[in-house]
């Protein structure tokens, strides 16, 4: 063989293994550019779906700003006819104010006369309110005054009425002692025996006695009403306590005053104060007799 041959030889092999290369190279080209244009028309149809899409929104928009637009030229047209109303009601307004400003400067000389007038009423109720004060601290003395003399006068009703008390029991002594001379000259017909004046001697007052010495009550102190001269004691109509009963209150050995009863219930009866020697308190003792 020739070298002209093998020449070409290697000059065939080397442009098939070329063309080869150039083959495989277009085939791997042409798949990439299918992927591409693939790739490309899905771009393409997303894109003009998009483009739908937002064409559609475009519309909406438009016609939410039409809508808006006529909404806004109505609360215009609205707003203006208030702005209308207020403007002449601003006039009306304007027009009273002066009205009213010259009624002002005509009441300007009737207030200043007013003024003149309400000082001098002023005046005179200071005076007035003085007069009152004075009246009123005048009023304050009297009224003391009067408590002084109210308690004067309930002093002296209490010594009356004390005094009362003792007349009767003077007057009930006297008729005792007429009984018992009465009884004495029809029984013996002998002259009585000087009696003993009923009035006692000046001093300390001492109880009388009852008439039925064989009554012997005894009980104690239980409430005392200084006030109204009153004193309850601790036993009742149950123990054979009466209206009428007079008790002897002591304290030790020590008289203190007698006790009237006028109110009687089953386990208590309430008297009134006599021949007070000094205020009785709770616990005394009270009995019927000495």
């Amino acid at each position: 063989m020739s070298n002209l041959t093998k020449i070409l030889i290697v000059l065939l092999t080397v442009s098939a293994i070329f063309l080869c290369g150039i083959v495989v190279t277009y085939i791997a080209n042409a798949n990439n550019y299918k992927e591409k244009y693939t790739k490309l028309s899905s771009d393409r149809a997303a894109l003009e779906q998009e483009k739908e899409s937002l064409n559609n929104q475009l519309k909406e928009k438009i016609q939410q700003k039409d809508d808006l637009e006529k909404s806004l030229s109505s609360q215009v047209a609205s707003l203006k006819t208030k702005e209308d109303d207020l403007q002449t009601k601003i006039t009306g307004i304007e027009r009273e104010k002066a009205e009213l400003l010259e009624r002002v400067n005509s009441w300007a000389s009737i207030t200043k006369d007013f003024q003149a007038t309400t000082d001098k009423q002023t005046q005179l109720l200071s005076t007035a309110q003085e007069d009152v004060k004075q009246l009123k601290a005048d009023q304050i003395k009297l009224s003391k005054e009067l408590e002084q003399t109210s308690a004067a006068v309930v002093e002296k009703n209490a010594l009356i009425d004390a005094a009362e008390a003792e007349k009767r029991r003077l007057i009930e002594e006297k008729a005792d002692l007429q009984n018992r001379l009465d009884k004495i000259v029809q029984t013996g017909g002998n002259v009585p025996a000087a009696g003993a004046p009923v009035t006692q001697e000046k001093g300390k007052a001492m109880p009388s006695q009852p008439a039925n010495e064989t009554i012997n009550l005894k009980a104690q102190i239980s409430e005392v009403d200084a006030k109204n001269s009153l004193a309850t004691i601790s036993i009742g109509s149950a123990d054979g306590v009466k209206e009428g009963m007079k008790f002897h209150v002591t304290r030790s050995d020590e008289f203190i005053c007698d006790v009237l009863i006028v109110n009687v219930d089953t386990e208590k009866a309430v008297g009134v104060l006599e021949l007070v020697q000094q205020p009785p308190k709770v616990g005394d003792n009270a009995s019927t007799n000495l």
